[in-house]
Order: C-alpha cells, then sequence, then structure tokens
C-alpha cells in the first residue's frame, strides 16, 4: 500500500471552485501538490500554486480547511493520497503555468470530472454551503 502526501489550495469564488487539469490527464484536481523534504505545509502551498498558476500566495492569510483521504487517481489500488487543504488570499493573476494545460472554475454539479478526493472536498464545501450545487 502508498500514500501520497498532497497540500491542496481551496480557492472558491461565486460558489465555484478553481480546478487544474495537468497535461495528459483526464480528470481535474485542486490545485497543489507534493511535499519536497524539510517542507512545511505552508512552504509547499506557495511553491506549488506559484509553479502550477504563477501566484504567490500569502502565507499568513492561509486557513486550513480539512485533511481528507481517498483512493489516488491513476495508481495502483491502495494507493492512498491524503490532502491537506487551505484557504489563503494571493496577488496575482492566475494564469496555467508548467504541468497545468487547462485551468477551470468548477461547480457541485462537476462533480464527476474530478479526483476521487477532490469529490470528497467537492461534499465538504458543498454541505458547508460554499460550492454551487448547479452550473449557474
Amino acid at each position: 500500500m502508498g500514500f501520497i502526501d498532497k497540500i491542496a489550495w481551496i480557492q472558491v469564488e461565486d460558489g465555484a471552485i478553481l480546478s487544474t487539469r495537468s497535461v495528459g490527464r483526464d480528470v481535474y484536481y485542486l490545485p497543489g501538490g507534493k511535499r519536497e523534504p524539510g517542507e512545511s505545509d505552508l512552504d509547499t502551498l506557495v511553491r506549488e500554486i506559484r509553479e502550477e498558476l504563477s501566484v504567490v500566495i500569502v502565507a499568513d492569510s492561509a486557513v486550513h480547511v480539512g485533511t481528507f483521504e481517498a483512493q489516488a487517481h491513476g495508481h495502483p489500488d491502495g494507493t492512498i493520497v491524503r490532502m491537506t487543504c487551505y484557504t489563503a488570499d494571493f496577488r496575482g493573476e492566475v494564469r496555467a503555468d508548467n504541468e497545468i494545460e487547462q485551468i477551470a472554475r468548477l461547480t457541485y454539479a462537476d462533480r464527476d470530472r474530478v479526483s476521487a478526493v477532490d469529490q470528497i472536498v467537492f461534499d465538504a464545501l458543498l454541505r458547508a454551503g460554499l460550492l454551487r450545487s448547479g452550473t449557474r
């Protein structure tokens, strides 16, 4: 059984969440990525979001939203991803960079277009009244 430690950014606007699709992938993921040795959650969040979306996370504005676990998409059965999620303010204009091919604003109606762990996050955000249930 494998384990993936991921940090993700929750950026919800008007009931839709910022999501990304990497080159060659068939599903959307919350922006973020794997921790490098010695990095804190916030170090990882700042680095990954800068690399993927070309914006600067305001680290002292970060708020832990939750930690979620599920089968890792595209990995052998039993490989679990643990995704620790934060909201945070940012500076700059969001744009796809590096491996990110597409950026989208998704609502709960798009739940089937995201990874299993992201689906759990979508469920939590809908229950909290933060994610819109439909397209408009």
